[in-house]
């Protein structure tokens, strides 16, 4: 039988990740040299080629890829065990990597970062920021141990728990005909301009979903990468858009040239929620930070 290393399993799962040997060796604090002599000998040991060569490019062969899938279980297993054994030691220390929307952790972190430290001092928070869809694999492949997004998602081989609902305001540009208003209904909304992030972000649909009823018509020339970016297109004119309450409040409350109104009830909204794998050994760090997320923000 094959002795493989799990160092070796690292750096071909580097490889398949950055596609560069140079950035692989960088990723896993070795020389080049060393990290291609090793996985020569992985091939060697497996009696098939992992990877190839090419002078201006790395790719994996079918095997590679195989390979690297399982390779992925093993090291998650690894890692697993490791923090399983600390977590028996103390639940609520060592390292907790969450994600969030980018629709959701410039405006949230604001309120929970100084607080989550404070009830957690032991926890080492690493933070990222995707979208849903890369959020949820990089979940299931182990690489986060929680995901705070918008509910619903597909929850195969996670857990999920709603955090909070958020109402959605509306966004007018200066001298806008609503701007007086105290609230407004999506009705009041018709033929305006609509002004959306691009596709992938689930905020998007969300407010599609929301103005569909009103007979919006969505601007075709332009869609935002960020909630930022719509901010400042509405404030000169461009269109009308939709936030939720959190990017309207702390400093981002007085935007130049944007008016925030609330909408009527029924009051549009969207539920944000934490997302796990129902495996994890790091429940009790999870469910904590979820409390305090869900006391701050709800």
């Amino acid at each position: 039988m094959p002795d493989i290393k799990l160092k070796d399993l690292r750096y071909l799962v580097a490889v398949a990740d950055t596609s560069h040997f140079g950035h692989a060796a960088e990723r896993c604090f070795v020389s080049q040299p060393t990290l291609s002599a090793q996985l020569k000998k992985l091939e060697q040991s497996l009696g098939v080629q992992l990877i190839e060569r090419q002078p201006n490019n790395v790719a994996l062969t079918e095997a590679g890829e195989q390979i690297v899938t399982r390779a992925r279980r093993i090291l998650e297993g690894c890692e697993d065990v490791t923090v399983l054994a600390r977590t028996h030691r103390d639940p609520l220390a060592g390292r907790l990597r969450v994600a969030l929307l980018p629709t959701i952790g410039p405006y949230l972190l604001p309120l929970v970062a100084q607080p989550l430290h404070q009830a957690l001092p032991r926890l080492e928070l690493h933070l990222h920021e995707y979208q849903t869809e890369p959020m949820l694999a990089k979940l299931r492949a182990g690489e986060l141990d929680v995901g705070i997004l918008a509910l619903p998602v597909d929850l195969d081989g996670l857990q999920a728990r709603e955090l909070y609902a958020e109402p959605f305001t509306v966004a007018l540009p200066a001298g806008h005909r609503l701007i007086k208003r105290e609230r407004v209904q999506v009705s009041d909304l018709e033929g305006e301009r609509l002004l959306l992030l691009e596709e992938g972000h689930c905020l998007r649909e969300q407010a599609l979903a929301v103005c569909s009823q009103a007979g919006l018509r969505e601007s075709q020339d332009f869609r935002a990468t960020s909630l930022e970016t719509l901010r400042q297109m509405v404030a000169i004119g461009a269109g009308i858009t939709l936030l939720p309450q959190l990017a309207t409040q702390g400093a981002y409350a007085n935007a130049r040239g944007v008016t925030v109104v609330p909408f009527a009830k029924p009051v549009p909204m969207r539920r944000i929620g934490a997302v796990w794998r129902k495996t994890t050994a790091r429940l009790a760090a999870v469910a904590a930070v979820c409390d305090l997320l869900a006391k701050r923000a709800g």
